[in-house]
């Protein structure tokens, strides 16, 4: 009898549905390794750029790979491989943070190899000169300068318009003046393979400023952000499906990241 019988026929469709979730979950874990990872923005460090409840893809293959590009990032071999491209001045990269690299950090990278960083009086400068800095029309929305709060109004920041010395230009918040640390600081010289990195919102980012961050060495960086993919208001869970209607940042899907 040609026809399987309904046992075997069963177990087929069993074993078939098996395979098939085992050949996407292969798929999916090739993709995450070797090409795009998603991340989700959870603080305002790298506001106005990033958002909090921003989803985006951070493409794994740009800097090439270290064990920190594969899942649990069993240490299999040090340093990096295929790495082609180094990261460049301007990059929103995400990196593991030097001091507990089970932490996934992202901010943009500002010191490169062998640069001397300081701030003064909220001004970077790079080998000495300033970066060109311009005044932005005022960043409207949920206080960045404070913790999430969906029932706080709207409030104004000053911005700023920064463009590096390679012409990546992008805007900055100012959420308060000091008149010293971390408006103000010291000399920072970049080690050789590894990178300074800061957060958008100048006054409300934990960095390479802070000895909690550091220098970040090539070996911890995890890609450049590429595109946003999906925004949520009011940090609503993304589970929440019934309430996207309403809390999506249409506006922001799809964005690339710069």
């Amino acid at each position: 009898m040609s026809e399987l019988s309904k046992p075997s026929r069963a177990r087929s469709g069993f074993f078939g549905t098996v395979l098939s979730i085992a050949e996407a979950l292969v798929i999916a874990a090739v993709i995450r390794t070797f090409l795009f990872q998603p991340f989700d923005i959870p603080s305002g460090s790298m506001e106005p750029t990033l958002l909090v409840g921003d989803y985006l893809f951070v493409s794994k293959y740009s800097y090439g790979y270290s064990h920190y590009s594969i899942p649990f990032s069993p240490p299999l071999f040090s340093g990096r491989i295929f790495a082609f491209h180094r990261p460049q001045r301007g990059d929103v990269a995400v990196f593991r943070l030097p001091t507990d690299t089970s932490v996934d950090y992202i901010k943009r990278v500002i010191g490169l190899p062998g640069d001397r960083i300081q701030v003064i009086n909220g001004v970077v400068n790079i080998n000495g000169v300033a970066v060109e800095r311009q005044r932005a029309t005022d960043f409207v929305g949920p206080n960045p300068c404070e913790p999430a709060s969906p029932s706080a109004p709207d409030v104004r920041v000053p911005q700023w318009r920064e463009t590096l010395p390679n012409g990546v230009s992008y805007n900055t918040l100012n959420c308060r003046s000091f008149s010293g640390f971390p408006d103000s600081t010291g000399v920072y010289t970049v080690p050789p393979d590894h990178y300074f990195m800061m957060g958008d919102n100048r006054e409300n980012s934990q960095d390479s400023r802070f000895p909690e961050v550091g220098y970040v060495p090539l070996e911890n960086m995890i890609g450049p952000a590429q595109i946003i993919f999906f925004s949520l208001a009011d940090e609503t869970p993304a589970w929440q499906f019934w309430r996207w209607p309403w809390e999506v940042r249409w506006s922001r899907l799809f964005t690339t990241v710069r």
